[in-house]
């Protein structure tokens, strides 16, 4: 019986001099992976943007009835910024913006109602204002957009073989425009895109700083379409946003 006690204290003694020997031996498990920010829309944001646009007019003169003197595309390069503000709900994005460019379009051609004249049109500066609707995945958006535009137009009577300007038109047009572009955000605040414009300019009539020369005493009406294509790079101030939570 004194054995068998002995034996028992023995084993109980081993048992307990290896628990904490193979405790000290188990694996440690890893810490979780830090935290991953979400990248947040919301806020104002200012930016600049450059590319192509082209510019689409038809030409009629108004004398009674219409004359028309042809179409003609024109295109050139954009320069201008962007300002404006953006809310995210959920994966959702909602903003207003305002654009102005400055344009270089303009198209010369030989009159088809009489040759010994040309006529020139020309476009100098574009802005839209819009509003906004997207959807984000984190820092990738994708948006259409639509609103109002406005372009700053000058149509010229040349003579064709020496170029001297005979007669002049200059307007301002409002019009619509819609939209839709791509956005990836590639720092915190910083974001980079490319845009797509159609400019919906309708028909305005002009009449001319002196008599036209073209057909005596016409009015001009010119219908216009713009396609814009821009990269933009915007910084977003995030002012007034709250604090965004990790995701795990």
């Amino acid at each position: 019986m004194k054995k068998f006690l002995l034996a028992t204290v023995g084993l109980v003694a081993l048992f307990g001099m290896a628990a904490p020997a193979s405790a000290a031996d188990m694996p440690v498990k890893a810490p979780p992976p830090p935290p991953v920010p979400i990248f947040s829309w919301t806020g104002f944001y200012i930016g600049g943007n450059g590319g192509w646009a082209q510019s689409r007019n038809c030409v009629d003169f108004i004398l009674v009835t219409d004359f028309a003197d042809g179409c003609r595309d024109r295109s050139g390069g954009v320069v201008g910024g962007q300002l404006g503000y953006r809310w995210q709900a959920n994966q959702f994005v909602f903003g207003l913006e305002g654009q102005g460019d400055w344009a270089d379009l303009s198209n010369q051609r030989v009159s088809l109602i009489n040759p010994a004249f040309s006529t020139r049109t020309k476009t100098d500066a574009i802005g839209l204002f819009t509003g906004q609707i997207g959807y984000a995945w984190n820092q990738a958006l994708f948006y259409v957009k639509g609103g109002g535009a406005v372009t700053s137009n000058r149509f010229s009577v040349l003579d064709t073989l020496t170029g001297f300007e005979f007669a002049s038109a200059s307007n301002t047009r409002w019009g619509g425009t819609v939209g839709v572009g791509f956005e990836y955000g590639f720092a915190q605040n910083w974001s980079v895109g490319v845009e797509y414009d159609h400019l919906f300019m309708g028909n305005a009539n002009n009449s001319f700083s002196v008599a036209n020369p073209i057909l005596a005493g016409a009015l001009n009406r010119i219908s216009q379409d713009v396609d814009m294509v821009t990269l933009r790079v915007n910084y977003r101030f995030g002012w007034g946003t709250s604090p965004v939570g990790p995701t795990y």
